[in-house]
């Protein structure tokens, strides 16, 4: 997988390889900003575009390729 900058992640498109109840599609739809601004990100908002949910997950989670995939497949 390409590296990924947590800086350029908000509004990119993730398939989860394991779908669970019908939440395959996700958008990241917020990259949450640390308190202390020299802090590295660290969290970001994926939204299922299915169901509306939003889930809070590690940025770095989403370079697991055996979890997610980029794009929408």
């Amino acid at each position: 997988m390409n590296p990924l900058n947590p800086k350029k992640l908000l509004l990119t498109k993730w398939t989860a390889v394991k779908p669970v109840a019908k939440q395959k599609h996700f958008l990241v739809s917020r990259v949450i900003q640390p308190d202390d601004p020299t802090a590295p990100i660290e969290w970001v908002e994926i939204e299922a575009v299915f169901s509306k949910a939003v889930q809070e997950i590690a940025w770095r989670d989403l370079q697991d390729d055996s979890v997610w995939r980029q794009g929408w497949v």
